[in-house]
């Protein structure tokens, strides 16, 4: 089974309007709602590639249940933690001349509630994969990855870790299946600028040599590289189409990798990520079956 945590999920309003008059009365021309958040993402594109999965994490308030239930209602299973105060977040994003996202903060996680949490991840079993993916709520300490990874540690599940500067670097100690850091979080933590595959594999090695297994870099219009256990590199380009969203594309091309590993094989992974990846960048939403398999043909 593959188990995505979200700490922090969101009811995603998205707002088109021809055009943002601030201090004054707006209208929208129309109005869409996804049920979001990095692992909830990961799990909606496994979904779609026909991958079952588990989202887990905190849900609270009405928000909250709405979150669940429409997690439900796309065939995900959804075992969140229930908190027994404040609401789930709502993140608001205006798609006018320009794109303005206000996210909100989301509910206190309180210690008892993150104890239930850990006693879902001990129900792990040998064989999992557990994919933890985004940033933490103020109210969880900032070494819960690393917590998470201790927990876990000596037993067969394989971890992937989608996350940023400290974050990551934390959990390389405890050697995380996969890594998927952007071009530019792999070059903040080295403090360096990253522009070339050949640039991103000189990095992604220093990341293995740090402790992680497989380290996949994705470089927006530069394509992605692949820098396995074994020091074998793999490079894919990018896919051709229109921009529409840059929400969820890296959450997708996660998904896609993940789902593309179960053939066991890291040149077509890593094909099938950029896949997912470019379908959610071309489409309104999440990617959807039939533009991934439009899109694979290119690569």
């Amino acid at each position: 089974m593959i188990y995505t945590v979200t700490f922090n999920p969101a009811i995603d309003y998205v707002v088109h309007t021809n055009g943002m008059n601030w201090g004054s009365v707006n209208r929208s021309s129309r109005e869409e709602i996804y049920f979001g958040g990095k692992g909830i993402n990961v799990s909606i594109v496994l979904r779609e590639l026909g991958i079952t999965s588990k989202t887990m994490g905190f849900t609270a308030g009405f928000t909250g249940k709405a979150i669940e239930q429409g997690v439900c209602a796309m065939g995900i299973e959804a075992d969140f933690v229930r908190l027994g105060h404040g609401n789930s977040r709502i993140n608001v994003k205006i798609k006018a001349d320009e794109e303005t996202e206000i996210n909100g903060q989301g509910p206190d996680i309180d210690a008892d509630a993150l104890e239930k949490l850990f006693g879902k991840l001990d129900r792990l079993s040998d064989g999992d994969i557990l994919i933890l993916a985004g940033s933490i709520p103020q109210s969880l300490p900032s070494d819960i990855y690393e917590k998470i990874l201790e927990r876990l540690s000596g037993r067969d599940i394989k971890t992937v870790v989608d996350a940023t500067n400290d974050l990551l670097i934390n959990v390389l100690k405890y050697h995380p299946f996969l890594i998927k850091p952007n071009n530019h979080e792999l070059g903040e933590i080295f403090g360096v600028s990253v522009n070339t595959h050949e640039e991103a594999a000189e990095y992604a090695a220093k990341l293995r040599e740090m402790g992680a297994r497989n380290v996949l870099v994705s470089m927006a219009e530069k394509g992605a590289i692949l820098l396995d256990e074994n020091g074998k590199l793999y490079e894919c380009g990018v896919c051709k189409g229109l921009v529409k969203n840059s929400v969820g594309a890296g959450d997708s091309m996660l998904a896609g990798f993940v789902a593309g590993c179960e053939k066991g094989d890291f040149g077509y992974a890593l094909k099938l990520g950029t896949a997912c990846g470019g379908a959610t960048t071309f489409s309104e939403g999440l990617a959807k079956k039939e533009l991934i398999d439009e899109l694979m043909k290119q690569l």
